[in-house]
């Protein structure tokens, strides 16, 4: 552990998942599962994805807590084929529904070249590119897709009526690194305005509108205006036609279609977790794939020549000012030596969120310098 400011402490990364994994057991999960929610949560914090990792911990434990998340899953295979199957989430941990069909889509792929899951009734499940991952490490090609509560306006809309509805494809690659590319289908995600708003930062211009179509920066009133729908993100290229913002229009509606039309599922205005003014699950749907690349080509082949890919951009021509071209995930991976060495970052108001849970969970000591 390290203090680097007033208000923020650096904190090992295995102290902060063993912090949650406390956490989830007090809240019912079982051991296993527990260990599944913590790790993928702390993979996003080592890989510098602060929106998606321990400040999202509490947002969990307000839910197991309002009864829309059960903290015990069950899934349930609806159907199933050689290399496809559709399940059902029950309202579980989002991250233990999406690990199983992940695991699923790729045992599949082992024996029918290609494995295809469709979820549906899950919840968040944090990082997208946690379960491509999981791929990459059986070398395989690997695809998850997720909707999400309605916060984005599509072209021409002021509506919140799409999710941010991310994309993630991992590969495997001869390089230090695989291929490993996460977006949301909108310029930001919910989970930035959160962060702005902890540190107390105005959200950039460019990324949220209200209904009158005007851009918005107040970080926290604009969390109130997303849950009530009175403001929406935007999809990746902007308002309007002008830098071409149908195109992350569309490839939200894209995510949509995989997730819940093939899963039988909900989308849209269903996805917003109330019914009136009452909380009520998710129900969210996603959409995973994995694909043996054997079925193709011999293994080390696809990993040389995507590695060639991504030699042949990072040393092409850099622009004035700059000395490096990243490919999906560098920064990432890069980002995870650096923090199991140096820790994780703490910020005041997330100090004090770890600090309240720990009283309230009743979870012991752990090491952290603001306990």
């Amino acid at each position: 552990m390290q203090q680097i400011a007033d208000d923020i402490v650096y904190v090992d990364h295995k102290e902060l998942e063993r912090f949650m994994l406390k956490g989830f057991t007090a809240l019912g999960l079982s051991v296993s599962d527990a260990e599944i929610c913590s790790k993928v949560l702390i993979e996003s914090d080592i890989r510098g994805i602060e929106s998606h990792g321990i400040g999202r911990f509490k947002m969990y434990v307000d839910r197991i807590r309002d009864g829309i998340l059960h903290p015990v899953t069950k899934t349930t295979v609806i159907k199933k084929t050689d290399n496809t199957a559709v399940i059902d989430g029950n309202n579980g941990m989002g991250h233990v529904v999406a690990y199983q069909a992940m695991q699923m889509a790729i045992d599949m792929a082992k024996n029918a070249n290609v494995g295809m899951v469709a979820v549906r009734n899950s919840s968040h499940f944090g990082i997208t590119g946690y379960y491509p991952s999981m791929a990459i490490e059986n070398d395989m090609v690997g695809l998850a897709f997720s909707n999400a509560r309605p916060s984005v306006a599509p072209t021409f809309g002021v509506e919140p009526v799409i999710g941010t509805n991310p994309i993630s494809f991992g590969a495997p690659s001869d390089d230090d690194y695989p291929f490993l590319l996460d977006i949301a289908t909108s310029i930001a995600q919910r989970g930035n305005i959160e962060v702005y708003a902890r540190e107390g930062k105005e959200t950039p211009r460019g990324l949220i509108i209200d209904k009158s179509g005007h851009e918005q920066t107040d970080s926290r009133k604009l969390l109130k205006k997303l849950v009530g729908g009175f403001a929406s993100l935007l999809p990746l290229g902007g308002a309007g036609e002008e830098m071409r913002g149908y195109k992350g229009y569309g490839l939200g509606v894209m995510v949509e279609i995989l997730c819940a039309s093939f899963s039988g599922g909900r989308f849209g205005k269903a996805l917003s977790g109330f019914q009136g003014d009452m909380k009520v699950p998710h129900r969210l749907g996603h959409f995973f794939m994995a694909i043996n690349i054997e079925s193709f080509v011999p293994i080390e082949m696809f990993k040389m020549i995507t590695g060639s890919i991504m030699r042949e951009i990072r040393f092409s021509e850099k622009a004035p000012g700059h000395d490096r071209i990243f490919l999906a995930g560098e920064k990432e991976f890069e980002m995870i030596k650096k923090r199991k060495k140096d820790g994780v970052p703490i910020n005041a108001p997330l100090q004090e969120i770890i600090r309240n849970l720990t009283a309230e969970l009743g979870i012991g000591e752990f090491k952290f310098p603001f306990l």
